[in-house]
């Protein structure tokens, strides 16, 4: 059973060592706190997570970290190139991991949960759109919504499509 807004998790590592990030801010003139720790750290077991799911998280650990930090690093660390955002819904942008393969996103409407498939599963699509239109489709950072298959099996409510 999924709880809303949960991610299915993928089958490849979503770690980066300390050294690597204080090395990365260092190179930048900057300096690793524990906050930005705290903040990464949480995005990496969260697997997707809006800041408002970061913040959730990381109060659990330092109850003073306000969301304008979280905001605040979440940037930080996007231009680090450590995490990366999508659009999964009309509100905040969701974070992940920027080492992750590329992967689109399915979203159920009904419980929230978020899974990955392969981009890959859209290259036809994308082929198509390049020879008809000469779009090229970033088919890493899709987002497709429809009913998970435990919704629409009537698992998590009343299984009908709007």
């Amino acid at each position: 059973m999924w709880v809303a807004g949960h991610t299915r998790r993928p089958h490849y590592d979503r770690t980066v060592s300390e050294a690597t990030l204080a090395e990365l801010l260092r190179s930048r003139g900057l300096r690793l706190t524990p906050q930005r720790q705290l903040i990464l750290q949480a995005v990496l077991d969260l697997g997707h997570a809006t800041p408002e799911q970061v913040h959730h998280a990381v109060r659990e650990v330092a109850a003073g970290v306000n969301i304008t930090t979280i905001y605040r690093t979440l940037e930080l660390l996007e231009k680090l190139g450590l995490v990366k955002h999508t659009h999964l819904s009309h509100g905040s942008p969701t974070y992940h991991a920027a080492n992750e393969h590329q992967h689109a996103h399915l979203v159920c409407r009904e419980c929230g949960m978020i899974d990955e498939v392969e981009p890959e599963l859209l290259r036809p699509v994308a082929d198509r759109l390049a020879a008809e239109r000469g779009f090229q489709a970033d088919i890493g950072h899709v987002a497709l919504f429809g009913i998970c298959g435990d919704c629409g099996n009537g698992e998590h409510g009343n299984g009908e499509q709007a």
